[in-house]
């Protein structure tokens, strides 16, 4: 896809940043890639609907004027708040990009923004959340996935203890952009565990690395002390190290910026609520199979003659 000018395709444009909303798991990510489903490709695809990029077969990096993202969610990861700004026409709202897009990706809010604005650098404060299946909360004395479940308060010490301002270059593959000023907290939700991670910017999987290692303080098969260790200017060797927690329930929360006030378009909103609905029922129904399907086997074994 190439740039189509704007001046003979869209008329006046100006810079504009648009909120995304997607669920991620179908898709390999958000940054484009040749031979993957992603977030971004959708996206591109959708502009070039709209007669907004060249269909034709231009490079592959190409993208409209001043276009950039707030981050590169990894594949499986969700957001609510994944920010690209981009020169666009006027008439591009949010409710009209929503036209070529799929129910799994949704705009729903917008703002004009100066000229330059670039939507990775200019971010002031990222947020995301990761939603930690922990039933039962605190011990995990008598529950069913007594496996799953965490003591709340020892996930609290260890998120207090990554808090601050820290280099985590033991807590990710990358080399350079590990010192962060970060906070972290945990929210109990009925057999969910939210955990909130907020800083300026995030290098490679650190947020599902700190909630792996919280978690397995949680669990208990770590002690808090550990934490230290993982912040320790000494690097840690591979098989010593912690692996990131799976990226479903990760979701890209909040981007902001200063003197960025986003407005929604109540339309589009309308219409990204109703999509995620749609997907939530769905997978509640999915839950509800599944789950009734245990409970045979389980009903099973516990009526079974014995041999």
């Amino acid at each position: 896809m190439t740039p189509v000018s704007d001046a003979t395709a869209t008329g006046q444009a100006r810079t504009r940043a648009y909120r995304v909303a997607y669920d991620g798991r179908e898709y390999a990510g958000f940054q484009r890639q040749p031979h993957a489903e992603t977030v971004e490709g959708t996206l591109l695809r959708a502009l070039a609907a709209h007669g907004l990029l060249d269909r034709g077969d231009g490079p592959t990096h190409a993208t409209p004027p001043g276009y950039a993202a707030a981050g590169r969610t990894d594949a499986g990861v969700s957001a609510v708040a994944q920010t690209v700004a981009f020169e666009a026409p006027e008439w591009l709202t949010p409710r009209a990009f929503n036209g070529q897009l799929p129910g799994s990706i949704r705009v729903w809010a917008a703002a004009d923004v100066r000229d330059g604005f670039h939507a990775t650098h200019d971010a002031t404060r990222r947020t995301y959340r990761y939603h930690l299946y922990a039933p039962g909360g605190g011990a995990a004395d008598g529950v069913a996935d007594r496996g799953y479940a965490v003591d709340d308060d020892r996930v609290r010490a260890a998120l207090t203890r990554f808090s601050g301002e820290h280099d985590f270059h033991n807590l990710t593959s990358d080399e350079t952009g590990t010192v962060r000023d970060l906070t972290a907290t945990a929210t109990r939700e009925g057999d969910l565990l939210v955990v909130e991670i907020a800083a300026d910017g995030f290098p490679r999987a650190l947020v599902r690395r700190l909630v792996a290692a919280a978690r397995a303080v949680g669990r208990g098969t770590t002690d808090v002390e550990r934490i230290e260790r993982l912040l320790a200017p000494e690097p840690i060797s591979g098989q010593f190290g912690v692996g990131p927690a799976p990226s479903a329930p990760l979701v890209l929360w909040d981007v902001e910026y200063d003197g960025v006030s986003f407005g929604v378009d109540t339309e589009a909103a309308a219409s990204a609520r109703e999509a995620f609905g749609e997907r939530h029922r769905d997978a509640r129904l999915a839950a509800a199979v599944t789950g009734a399907i245990r409970d045979r086997i389980a009903d099973s074994e516990a009526n079974r003659e014995p041999p």
